[in-house]
């Protein structure tokens, strides 16, 4: 089943009846409890920030370089520096002499959040996988995160979120505190993990096929899978793309800490291209270009990262003794040479996330005392930042920075997309849907009115929208008052499936200005499968990116 045609399965109409404005000064609909503040952010980046590391040949760490030894080219094209320093062994250099007229001097400032001597603080958003990693697996990488909490100093911090397939958990927001972190690393230990499950759907879609006998697994060889298998790609491919969306949605939650920002993630083993383990042969690949696979499926993830500032570190949970999604060469109906197969195209898809956000992949034994080898990658590094002319029109552009000094080698992010409003509104209502939270300016009430059958297996749920003049721009056009808004639904089913979100344009008119501190009601109906659903409902206002949601559950 393909993630972009999901909805299709359980939600086969949304049908929208525009009202002229109703306009009421108190709501007998009920608001959405308060959330906590620190879930969807309005993102405003307009200073871009990579963090460089530059070593010799030998791989030894170069300090003592300033802005001048650097050429930063975006999409090939110089630009200037306009931030800068050097942050060695944790310490935020001092500032040096500056040559009059020099480049440093007409521009490079010190980055705001550092000051010269003092320690430069590094947030770390830790994000467990439980849907892919076996519990043993997922528990012997938390254990040794949590025997390394002397790896942080007093200027440090870290966040824990865990996601189970479905929804996300913060299990504690930014905390220094030993005895907070020490509890919220046990109640990850003792949540349910779900490897068993994938390697369980792996090997009943392998025995079904007679797997390494049957001569029609393929239509043409290395052209195009049959339906057995592609149905079992899709599924992959849309569980793969909700860690994605999950690990994204937690960026975006968590996008303003101080500090160098580095997100340890502890992945379950998540295949690069997933027809390579649908594949009779793991070693002839799938020329099949329906699906979404290799840099198209982790790209959202790196571009969010990448946008933020966040450096990834991705650690290979299960690593060679473990299994992730894949079963073990040793299973039965295991073609000879599938183990190393999956292996390594987990190693590819954590290599590139790295690769792509400046960080390093944490691979095999190097899962093991992860916190160790971020610390000791993160706290010499040169910090510098420009500021991007943003069109947000959702342009991916390359970043490339040289040492203007023969011999060094430089690590950082190799590039950053400019994501529209459209794009953050989307995200925002994403983030609503998985973490359980509302990003939006204030409530929007939302009435649910009498769920009733349609058909056999679907039920037609009324709903009731009080949109707030405040988060509205409301322009007059002759003898009206006119408001262009988008409706946003985003719908997840108990399974965790995400339907394709639904952008909707309304157009909204009065003969009479509408006064602040009202309400507009608006009228619209959803027909949905005979299940349990949770659904988000969205405002957004294209004119100043204000977006007010609220997120009700139905069961019929």
């Amino acid at each position: 089943m393909k993630p972009a045609t999901l909805h299709r399965h359980f939600i086969t109409a949304l049908t929208v009846m525009a009202l002229a404005f109703s306009v009421y000064t108190s709501s007998p609909l009920s608001a959405q409890a308060e959330q906590p503040g620190i879930f969807g952010e309005v993102i405003d980046v307009r200073v871009v920030n990579l963090e460089v590391v530059v070593t010799d040949r030998a791989g030894n760490r170069v300090a003592g370089l300033s802005s001048e030894d650097f050429r930063l080219l975006v999409d090939g094209e110089e630009v200037p520096i306009d931030y800068f320093s050097e942050v060695a062994l944790g310490l935020v250099a001092g500032e040096r002499p500056k040559a009059e007229g020099s480049q440093e001097a007409a521009s490079a400032r010190s980055v705001p959040s550092l000051t010269p001597g003092r320690p430069a603080g590094t947030s770390y958003l830790v994000f467990v996988d439980d849907f892919f990693p076996l519990r043993r697996d997922r528990n012997r990488v938390l254990e040794s995160l949590e025997g390394e909490f002397g790896q942080l100093r007093p200027e440090d911090r870290m966040a824990v979120v865990a996601f189970d397939g479905k929804r996300l958990k913060m299990l504690t927001s930014w905390t220094n505190s030993s005895g907070q972190l020490t509890d919220a690393f046990r109640e990850a230990r003792g949540r349910p993990a779900y490897g068993l499950n994938r390697r369980q759907e792996l090997q009943s879609f392998r025995s079904t096929q007679g797997f390494g006998a049957n001569e029609r697994f393929y239509e043409n060889v290395g052209e195009r899978l049959i339906p057995e298998a592609r149905q079992y790609v899709e599924m992959l491919s849309s569980q793969i793309q909700r860690e994605i969306s999950a690990a994204s949605a937690t960026l975006r939650s968590f996008a303003m800490p101080p500090g160098r920002k580095v997100m340890l993630l502890l992945a379950g083993g998540w295949p690069f291209d997933p027809t390579q383990l649908a594949g009779e042969d793991p070693h002839v690949p799938v020329l099949d270009n329906e699906f979404v696979r290799g840099d198209q499926l982790y790209h959202p993830l790196a571009d969010t990262a990448n946008l933020l500032g966040y450096t990834l570190y991705p650690v290979d949970v299960p690593g060679l003794e473990g299994t992730g999604p894949s079963v073990s060469a040793r299973s039965p109906g295991v073609p000879a040479g599938a183990g190393l197969a999956a292996e390594q195209e987990v190693q590819a898809a954590l290599g590139m996330l790295a690769r792509r956000t400046g960080g390093k992949a944490l691979l095999n034994s190097k899962r093991i005392r992860p916190l160790e080898t971020v610390a000791a990658d993160t706290r010499s590094y040169y910090w510098l930042g420009f500021t991007a002319d943003r069109q947000r029109d959702d342009a991916a552009h390359k970043l490339k920075i040289e040492v203007r000094r023969d011999g060094l080698k430089v690590r950082s992010r190799k590039g950053f997309l400019d994501f529209s409003r459209r794009a953050e509104a989307n995200a925002m209502v994403e983030s609503t849907l998985l973490f359980g939270s509302s990003p939006g300016e204030g409530a929007m009430p939302v009435k649910v009115g009498e769920v009733k059958r349609s058909g056999r297996r679907f039920v037609e749920v009324p709903l009731t929208l009080a949109i707030p003049v405040s988060s509205m721009t409301v322009l007059p056009q002759g003898k009206q008052w006119v408001s262009e808004l988008e409706l946003r639904i985003a719908v997840m089913d108990e399974e965790g499936n995400q339907a394709e979100m639904l952008v909707i344009p309304l157009r909204l008119e009065s003969d009479q200005e509408p006064a602040q501190g009202r309400f507009v009601r608006y009228e619209t109906s959803l027909k949905l499968r005979r299940s349990k659903h949770e659904v988000v409902l969205a405002i957004f206002d294209p004119a100043t990116g204000r977006l007010v949601t609220n997120r009700i559950e139905i069961e019929p």
